[in-house]
């Protein structure tokens, strides 16, 4: 399964935050080395901007010998689906540069619901959500963003968020969510600057 990364230096909520470093390394190296412990994970890529702020971006991706792709900014539905579309693939595991901690055993259920289904949309954890934030995992069928794209009712928050625009109209597409009965209480995603403090504890425990 191909996962996707969407990332981009210009974070308004945390600028370079994909690039903040916590023990000498950036946070997308422990989201990147998080999906490798996933042997259903064929490939990654990291989907982020033509920005010029993204460069430094490109620059450690292919320092650590990533693969990359340039695209829009903000429209990053139009990203994901040009990517997909360039690479001929159907479908495409999605998670968000704000996930360092994403535990790989959520990417390998959502790929063995996918082999297990055939048929969907989208398979997620987050509708409705029982996993907290920052371990979320989104598996999207290709074509359904080249037909979002074209819809006249879609706003350039769905753009952005990619996904809110087929929940918001979830009963025109065949979604499957998985969930946890497990009680968190933390946040794993990295919103915000105050956040690192989770992710700085995480560490130490």
């Amino acid at each position: 399964m191909l996962v996707i990364i969407q990332a981009r230096m210009s974070s308004k909520r945390f600028k370079g935050k994909v690039l903040y470093k916590i023990n000498k390394k950036p946070l997308i190296w422990y989201l990147i080395n998080n999906i490798k412990k996933s042997k259903k994970v064929t490939n990654i890529i990291v989907a982020t901007s033509k920005n010029k702020s993204d460069d430094v971006l490109i620059k450690y991706l292919k320092k650590i010998n990533i693969k990359f792709f340039r695209g829009n900014l903000n429209n990053v539905m139009k990203r994901l689906f040009d990517l997909s579309k360039k690479l001929k693939k159907k479908f495409f595991l999605r998670i968000s540069a704000d996930s360092p901690l994403i535990d790989y055993r959520i990417i390998d259920k959502a790929i063995l619901l996918a082999n297990k289904k055939k048929k969907f949309d989208l398979i997620t954890n987050v509708f409705p959500r029982s996993y907290p934030s920052g371990q979320s995992a989104e598996i999207i069928r290709s074509d359904i963003l080249g037909k979002a794209l074209n819809n006249p009712k879609i706003t350039k928050y769905d753009l952005e968020h990619v996904t809110t625009f087929f929940y918001k109209n979830n009963k025109k597409y065949k979604i499957i969510n998985f969930s946890t009965k497990k009680k968190y209480y933390n946040k794993f995603s990295i919103d915000y600057k105050n956040d690192l403090g989770n992710l700085k504890r995480y560490f130490k425990a």
